[in-house]
Protein backbone atom coordinates (compact mmCIF):
# COMPACT_ATOMS: atom_id res chain seq x y z
CA UNK A 1 0.00 0.00 0.00
CA UNK A 2 1.58 3.61 -1.01
CA UNK A 3 1.85 6.21 1.38
CA UNK A 4 -0.92 8.27 -0.25
CA UNK A 5 -3.68 5.59 -0.64
CA UNK A 6 -2.56 5.45 4.01
CA UNK A 7 -3.34 8.94 3.92
CA UNK A 8 -6.59 8.26 2.53
CA UNK A 9 -7.55 5.82 4.95
CA UNK A 10 -6.28 7.65 8.41
CA UNK A 11 -8.49 10.72 7.44
CA UNK A 12 -11.95 9.31 7.54
CA UNK A 13 -10.65 6.74 10.84
CA UNK A 14 -9.13 10.72 12.21
CA UNK A 15 -12.96 11.69 11.52
CA UNK A 16 -14.71 9.23 12.93
CA UNK A 17 -12.38 9.25 16.04
CA UNK A 18 -13.13 12.76 16.48
CA UNK A 19 -16.55 12.77 15.78
CA UNK A 20 -16.61 9.59 19.20
CA UNK A 21 -14.68 11.63 21.32
CA UNK A 22 -17.42 14.68 20.23
CA UNK A 23 -19.99 12.29 21.53
CA UNK A 24 -18.39 11.04 24.72
CA UNK A 25 -17.44 14.76 25.49
CA UNK A 26 -21.39 15.91 25.04
CA UNK A 27 -22.44 12.92 27.06
CA UNK A 28 -19.93 13.65 30.00
CA UNK A 29 -21.07 17.28 29.77
CA UNK A 30 -25.07 16.03 30.35
CA UNK A 31 -23.81 13.73 32.86
CA UNK A 32 -22.45 17.19 34.98
CA UNK A 33 -25.13 18.72 34.11
CA UNK A 34 -27.65 15.35 35.69
CA UNK A 35 -25.64 15.82 38.41
CA UNK A 36 -26.69 19.09 39.18
CA UNK A 37 -30.09 19.18 38.90
CA UNK A 38 -32.48 17.44 41.33
CA UNK A 39 -33.42 13.98 41.00
CA UNK A 40 -37.14 14.22 42.88
CA UNK A 41 -38.70 11.59 41.25
CA UNK A 42 -39.15 9.23 44.39
CA UNK A 43 -39.42 12.74 46.46
CA UNK A 44 -42.41 14.74 47.71
CA UNK A 45 -40.69 17.74 46.26
CA UNK A 46 -40.37 19.90 43.20
CA UNK A 47 -37.69 22.30 42.27
CA UNK A 48 -38.92 25.65 42.36
CA UNK A 49 -35.54 28.02 41.75
CA UNK A 50 -31.75 28.42 42.99
CA UNK A 51 -30.77 31.65 44.05
CA UNK A 52 -26.90 32.89 43.27
CA UNK A 53 -25.17 32.87 47.04
CA UNK A 54 -22.24 35.06 47.50
CA UNK A 55 -18.47 34.15 47.97
CA UNK A 56 -16.07 30.78 46.27
CA UNK A 57 -17.57 27.37 45.54
CA UNK A 58 -16.48 26.17 49.03
CA UNK A 59 -18.17 24.45 51.97
CA UNK A 60 -21.88 25.56 53.17
CA UNK A 61 -22.82 24.36 56.70
CA UNK A 62 -25.16 25.27 59.04
CA UNK A 63 -28.25 27.26 58.91
CA UNK A 64 -30.79 28.54 61.25
CA UNK A 65 -34.09 30.87 60.55
CA UNK A 66 -36.15 33.26 62.07
CA UNK A 67 -39.41 33.47 61.14
CA UNK A 68 -40.28 36.57 62.40
CA UNK A 69 -37.51 38.77 60.25
CA UNK A 70 -37.98 36.69 57.37
CA UNK A 71 -33.95 36.10 58.10
CA UNK A 72 -32.13 32.71 57.31
CA UNK A 73 -28.48 32.52 58.54
CA UNK A 74 -26.48 30.29 56.70
CA UNK A 75 -22.74 29.47 57.59
CA UNK A 76 -20.62 29.70 54.63
CA UNK A 77 -17.66 27.36 56.16
CA UNK A 78 -14.67 27.70 53.10
CA UNK A 79 -15.61 31.31 52.95
CA UNK A 80 -15.23 31.98 57.05
CA UNK A 81 -18.45 34.26 57.07
CA UNK A 82 -22.20 34.61 57.29
CA UNK A 83 -24.56 34.91 54.80
CA UNK A 84 -27.81 36.38 55.46
CA UNK A 85 -30.42 35.72 53.50
CA UNK A 86 -34.14 36.71 53.37
CA UNK A 87 -37.22 34.58 52.35
CA UNK A 88 -39.58 36.69 51.55
CA UNK A 89 -37.57 38.92 48.85
CA UNK A 90 -35.77 35.62 47.93
CA UNK A 91 -32.14 37.76 48.23
CA UNK A 92 -28.65 38.05 50.15
CA UNK A 93 -29.20 41.09 52.07
CA UNK A 94 -26.97 41.13 54.39
CA UNK A 95 -23.13 39.09 54.94
CA UNK A 96 -20.99 39.05 58.11
CA UNK A 97 -17.16 38.21 57.88
CA UNK A 98 -13.93 37.31 59.96
CA UNK A 99 -16.17 34.27 61.25
CA UNK A 100 -12.89 31.77 60.67
CA UNK A 101 -14.20 28.43 59.56
CA UNK A 102 -17.87 28.79 60.74
CA UNK A 103 -19.87 25.49 61.47
CA UNK A 104 -22.86 26.18 63.42
CA UNK A 105 -25.16 28.92 63.44
CA UNK A 106 -28.01 29.39 65.95
CA UNK A 107 -30.90 32.33 65.57
CA UNK A 108 -32.37 33.13 68.68
CA UNK A 109 -34.98 35.56 68.02
CA UNK A 110 -36.32 36.73 71.72
CA UNK A 111 -32.74 38.49 72.47
CA UNK A 112 -32.12 39.30 68.74
CA UNK A 113 -28.69 37.29 68.58
CA UNK A 114 -27.06 35.15 66.08
CA UNK A 115 -24.61 32.91 67.54
CA UNK A 116 -21.71 31.35 65.05
CA UNK A 117 -19.45 28.80 66.38
CA UNK A 118 -15.80 29.90 64.52
CA UNK A 119 -13.94 26.97 64.57
CA UNK A 120 -11.17 28.20 62.86
CA UNK A 121 -10.43 30.27 66.30
CA UNK A 122 -12.15 28.29 68.63
CA UNK A 123 -14.80 30.98 69.67
CA UNK A 124 -18.14 31.90 69.71
CA UNK A 125 -19.06 35.28 67.85
CA UNK A 126 -22.29 37.05 68.53
CA UNK A 127 -23.82 39.03 66.10
CA UNK A 128 -26.54 41.63 67.06
CA UNK A 129 -29.31 40.43 64.26
CA UNK A 130 -30.70 43.78 63.71
CA UNK A 131 -27.41 45.72 62.61
CA UNK A 132 -25.87 42.51 61.73
CA UNK A 133 -22.51 43.99 63.43
CA UNK A 134 -20.40 41.37 65.77
CA UNK A 135 -20.81 42.95 69.26
CA UNK A 136 -18.97 40.09 71.00
CA UNK A 137 -16.55 36.73 70.93
CA UNK A 138 -16.12 34.22 73.92
CA UNK A 139 -13.83 30.99 74.27
CA UNK A 140 -15.95 28.04 72.28
CA UNK A 141 -13.58 24.96 73.74
CA UNK A 142 -11.87 23.18 70.88
CA UNK A 143 -13.67 22.49 67.54
CA UNK A 144 -17.02 24.14 68.44
CA UNK A 145 -19.60 22.76 65.99
CA UNK A 146 -23.43 22.86 66.85
CA UNK A 147 -25.32 25.09 69.35
CA UNK A 148 -28.77 24.83 71.29
CA UNK A 149 -30.18 27.37 73.71
CA UNK A 150 -32.07 26.96 77.06
CA UNK A 151 -33.96 30.26 77.24
CA UNK A 152 -35.05 29.88 81.34
CA UNK A 153 -31.31 29.46 82.15
CA UNK A 154 -29.73 32.01 79.53
CA UNK A 155 -27.81 29.51 78.52
CA UNK A 156 -25.98 28.70 75.13
CA UNK A 157 -24.63 24.79 75.28
CA UNK A 158 -21.78 23.99 72.43
CA UNK A 159 -20.82 21.19 71.06
CA UNK A 160 -17.02 20.69 70.98
CA UNK A 161 -16.78 18.03 68.31
CA UNK A 162 -12.36 17.36 68.88
CA UNK A 163 -12.49 18.94 72.66
CA UNK A 164 -15.07 16.00 73.87
CA UNK A 165 -17.03 18.56 76.03
CA UNK A 166 -20.04 20.82 76.16
CA UNK A 167 -19.03 24.65 76.46
CA UNK A 168 -21.95 26.45 78.29
CA UNK A 169 -22.30 30.47 78.00
CA UNK A 170 -24.49 33.02 80.00
CA UNK A 171 -25.99 34.95 77.14
CA UNK A 172 -26.38 37.51 79.43
CA UNK A 173 -22.33 38.34 80.35
CA UNK A 174 -21.54 36.48 77.30
CA UNK A 175 -18.89 34.43 79.33
CA UNK A 176 -18.10 31.05 79.57
CA UNK A 177 -19.99 29.21 83.08
CA UNK A 178 -19.02 25.78 82.61
CA UNK A 179 -16.64 22.88 80.68
CA UNK A 180 -18.60 19.37 80.66
CA UNK A 181 -16.56 16.48 79.88
CA UNK A 182 -18.26 13.75 77.67
CA UNK A 183 -15.54 11.26 77.21
CA UNK A 184 -15.60 11.27 73.62
CA UNK A 185 -16.25 12.70 69.99
CA UNK A 186 -19.61 14.96 70.31
CA UNK A 187 -21.98 15.49 67.53
CA UNK A 188 -24.81 18.09 67.83
CA UNK A 189 -26.59 19.15 70.62
CA UNK A 190 -30.54 20.08 71.32
CA UNK A 191 -32.46 21.15 73.63
CA UNK A 192 -35.78 19.67 74.93
CA UNK A 193 -38.47 22.00 76.35
CA UNK A 194 -40.60 19.58 78.03
CA UNK A 195 -37.88 17.87 79.81
CA UNK A 196 -36.32 21.37 80.01
CA UNK A 197 -32.81 19.23 79.84
CA UNK A 198 -29.74 19.26 76.85
CA UNK A 199 -29.08 16.16 75.31
CA UNK A 200 -25.86 15.93 72.93
CA UNK A 201 -24.45 12.90 70.92
CA UNK A 202 -21.58 11.56 71.77
CA UNK A 203 -20.60 10.05 68.54
CA UNK A 204 -17.32 7.64 69.19
CA UNK A 205 -19.43 6.06 72.28
CA UNK A 206 -22.65 5.36 70.52
CA UNK A 207 -24.30 7.61 73.32
CA UNK A 208 -26.88 10.04 73.42
CA UNK A 209 -26.12 12.28 76.67
CA UNK A 210 -28.36 14.18 79.03
CA UNK A 211 -27.65 17.09 80.30
CA UNK A 212 -29.10 19.40 83.85
CA UNK A 213 -28.99 22.82 82.70
CA UNK A 214 -29.75 23.93 85.94
CA UNK A 215 -26.54 22.12 87.66
CA UNK A 216 -24.35 21.70 84.43
CA UNK A 217 -24.30 17.93 85.56
CA UNK A 218 -24.25 14.88 83.65
CA UNK A 219 -28.01 12.92 84.41
CA UNK A 220 -28.10 10.23 82.00
CA UNK A 221 -25.71 8.01 79.34
CA UNK A 222 -28.15 6.89 76.88
CA UNK A 223 -26.80 3.78 74.43
CA UNK A 224 -27.60 3.48 71.29
CA UNK A 225 -27.89 0.20 69.66
CA UNK A 226 -26.90 0.20 66.34
CA UNK A 227 -25.40 3.79 66.53
CA UNK A 228 -21.90 4.47 64.41
CA UNK A 229 -20.96 7.96 64.23
CA UNK A 230 -24.31 9.47 65.43
CA UNK A 231 -23.88 12.98 64.46
CA UNK A 232 -27.06 14.51 63.89
CA UNK A 233 -29.74 15.37 66.41
CA UNK A 234 -33.25 17.06 66.49
CA UNK A 235 -35.69 16.42 69.10
CA UNK A 236 -39.57 16.88 68.09
CA UNK A 237 -40.81 17.72 71.65
CA UNK A 238 -44.84 17.05 70.71
CA UNK A 239 -44.20 14.04 69.58
CA UNK A 240 -41.81 12.92 72.40
CA UNK A 241 -38.98 11.54 69.47
CA UNK A 242 -35.84 12.10 69.22
CA UNK A 243 -33.99 11.85 65.68
CA UNK A 244 -30.35 10.43 65.13
CA UNK A 245 -28.25 10.19 62.46
CA UNK A 246 -25.44 8.41 61.92
CA UNK A 247 -22.58 9.14 59.63
CA UNK A 248 -20.56 6.25 60.25
CA UNK A 249 -23.43 3.64 58.83
CA UNK A 250 -25.68 6.00 57.31
CA UNK A 251 -28.95 5.22 59.40
CA UNK A 252 -31.44 7.52 61.33
CA UNK A 253 -32.84 6.31 64.97
CA UNK A 254 -35.67 6.45 66.42
CA UNK A 255 -35.49 7.24 69.96
CA UNK A 256 -38.70 7.26 72.22
CA UNK A 257 -38.11 9.92 75.21
CA UNK A 258 -40.67 8.33 77.15
CA UNK A 259 -38.95 5.32 77.93
CA UNK A 260 -35.43 6.30 76.28
CA UNK A 261 -35.22 3.26 73.77
CA UNK A 262 -34.26 2.81 70.14
CA UNK A 263 -38.05 2.34 68.32
CA UNK A 264 -37.02 1.76 64.89
CA UNK A 265 -34.03 2.29 62.56
CA UNK A 266 -33.67 3.38 58.49
CA UNK A 267 -31.92 3.69 56.01
CA UNK A 268 -30.26 6.85 54.67
CA UNK A 269 -28.01 8.27 52.48
CA UNK A 270 -24.55 8.61 52.64
CA UNK A 271 -23.24 10.03 55.36
CA UNK A 272 -26.23 11.90 56.55
CA UNK A 273 -25.50 15.22 58.69
CA UNK A 274 -28.34 17.71 59.04
CA UNK A 275 -32.40 17.39 60.16
CA UNK A 276 -35.24 19.74 60.04
CA UNK A 277 -38.89 19.32 60.39
CA UNK A 278 -41.97 20.77 59.93
CA UNK A 279 -44.23 19.89 62.41
CA UNK A 280 -47.70 20.60 60.53
CA UNK A 281 -47.35 17.84 57.83
CA UNK A 282 -45.37 16.09 60.34
CA UNK A 283 -42.61 16.08 57.64
CA UNK A 284 -39.00 15.30 58.03
CA UNK A 285 -35.78 15.91 56.33
CA UNK A 286 -32.56 14.22 56.47
CA UNK A 287 -30.22 15.94 54.65
CA UNK A 288 -26.87 13.69 53.34
CA UNK A 289 -23.35 14.68 52.46
CA UNK A 290 -23.74 12.56 49.21
CA UNK A 291 -26.15 14.90 47.92
CA UNK A 292 -29.34 12.62 48.91
CA UNK A 293 -32.32 13.93 51.28
CA UNK A 294 -34.56 11.49 53.00
CA UNK A 295 -38.00 12.08 53.91
CA UNK A 296 -40.17 11.03 56.44
CA UNK A 297 -43.91 11.15 58.20
CA UNK A 298 -44.33 11.22 61.81
CA UNK A 299 -47.67 10.70 63.55
CA UNK A 300 -48.39 9.50 66.82
CA UNK A 301 -44.93 8.24 67.98
CA UNK A 302 -44.60 6.24 64.48
CA UNK A 303 -42.57 7.21 61.30
CA UNK A 304 -42.74 6.04 57.92
CA UNK A 305 -40.56 6.86 55.31
CA UNK A 306 -41.71 9.08 52.18
CA UNK A 307 -39.65 9.04 50.07
CA UNK A 308 -35.55 9.52 49.28
CA UNK A 309 -33.81 10.97 46.34
CA UNK A 310 -30.49 13.52 44.76
CA UNK A 311 -31.49 17.35 45.84
CA UNK A 312 -28.05 18.11 44.44
CA UNK A 313 -24.35 18.00 44.89
CA UNK A 314 -23.51 18.19 49.06
CA UNK A 315 -27.30 18.85 50.10
CA UNK A 316 -26.35 18.15 53.65
CA UNK A 317 -27.96 21.20 55.06
CA UNK A 318 -31.68 21.77 55.23
CA UNK A 319 -33.76 24.38 56.92
CA UNK A 320 -37.43 24.32 56.78
CA UNK A 321 -40.11 27.58 56.46
CA UNK A 322 -42.65 26.11 58.68
CA UNK A 323 -45.42 28.95 56.82
CA UNK A 324 -44.87 27.92 53.33
CA UNK A 325 -43.49 24.43 53.90
CA UNK A 326 -40.96 25.05 51.35
CA UNK A 327 -37.10 23.88 52.00
CA UNK A 328 -33.55 25.35 51.60
CA UNK A 329 -30.92 23.63 50.72
CA UNK A 330 -27.23 25.16 49.98
CA UNK A 331 -25.32 23.66 47.43
CA UNK A 332 -21.27 24.76 47.40
CA UNK A 333 -21.08 24.27 43.52
CA UNK A 334 -23.46 24.60 41.15
CA UNK A 335 -21.66 25.52 37.89
CA UNK A 336 -18.79 26.68 39.70
CA UNK A 337 -20.60 29.24 42.46
CA UNK A 338 -22.52 28.50 45.22
CA UNK A 339 -26.32 28.56 45.60
CA UNK A 340 -29.65 28.12 47.40
CA UNK A 341 -31.90 25.68 46.25
CA UNK A 342 -35.15 25.94 47.49
CA UNK A 343 -37.94 23.37 47.12
CA UNK A 344 -41.12 22.59 47.97
CA UNK A 345 -43.93 20.08 48.58
CA UNK A 346 -45.77 19.01 45.43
Amino acid sequence: MTLRHKRRLALPVFAVLLMALAVINIANLRDVQAADEPSTNDLPLRHVTDIPLPGGATRLDYESYDPARNLLFIAHLGDSEVIVFDLRESRVVGRIANVSSVHGVLVIPELSRVYASATGTNEIVAIDEATLAVVSRMPGGVYPDGMAYVPDLHKLYVSNENGKTETVIDVRTHTRVATIPLGGEVGNTQYDPVSRHIFVNVQTRGQLIEIDPATDRIVARIDLPGARGNHGLLITPRDRLAFIACEGNDKLLVLDMRTMQVTQVFDTGRTPDVLAYDPVPGTLYVAAEAGMVSMFHVKDSVVTNIGSGRVGPHAHVVAVDTATHRSYFPLKDIDGHPVLRIMEPR
